[in-house]
């Protein structure tokens, strides 16, 4: 299900947290495992989150504290938006807010890509296929843009509401976010990263007539 690249990161990460941290990742994990073999057998319609936790070997109850649906185990939005905040707060001080936000977004890509490629193809597939998951992804972007625009917001020193802010963010991640849809939409061709660094480019730069 998962390659090499992965187990090692997962295993990284585990050493990096304490006792609690890592039974929680790993349970976690446990729960996306369990949810994928069974929609991969019988589909993501047909599966409730009762199968899952019974093929997790834990309670629906525990499946809904790490979880809040069952959209969410598939997408794993709350991985990305702490994954969006890393990357940002690694940026150096002195780069534009606009600079360092591209930056991350498209390191996080890139990184999401690379080392869960089998992975976030699958999911990315039921996001093109399933419609519940695809306006939950669209609800989740909403999510991300607050977390991000608090990220961003300690670099600057502007308050977290700040609505220019919030609109720089909104339109770097609503540009990530229509790569990835048309991509998977394009059966998944092409270099994912590479489109997603072309894109916030232009957004960097402005349309010009070449982009035309």
């Amino acid at each position: 299900m998962h390659s090499d690249t992965v187990a090692q990161t997962q295993a990284g990460s585990e050493a990096r947290l304490g006792l609690r941290e890592r039974k929680k990742l790993r349970t976690r994990q446990m729960i996306r495992e369990a949810a994928r073999g069974l929609i991969d057998a019988q589909g993501y319609e047909h599966t409730t989150v009762e199968q899952i936790a019974a093929a997790a070997e834990v309670s629906p109850s525990t499946v809904f504290r790490y979880f809040p649906n069952k959209e969410q185990i598939v997408l794993r939005d709350e991985d990305y938006a702490e994954s969006g905040i890393d990357f940002l707060r690694s940026r150096p001080l002195h780069e534009s807010p606009l600079v360092a936000l591209r930056q991350a977004l498209t390191a996080m890509a890139r990184t999401t890509y690379q080392e869960f490629n089998a992975d976030y193809r699958w999911r990315m597939e039921l996001v093109r296929t399933v419609p519940a998951l695809r306006a939950q992804m669209y609800e989740s972007q909403e999510r991300t843009i607050t977390v991000l625009t608090g990220a961003l917001a300690e670099r600057t020193g502007r308050p977290a509401n700040d609505l220019e802010l919030r609109a720089l963010v909104g339109a770097m991640t609503g540009g990530l976010h229509q790569v990835v849809l048309d991509w998977g939409d394009h059966g998944q061709q092409g270099d994912l990263p590479e489109m997603i660094d072309r894109v916030m480019a232009v957004l960097e730069r402005g349309l010009t007539p070449q982009d035309a």
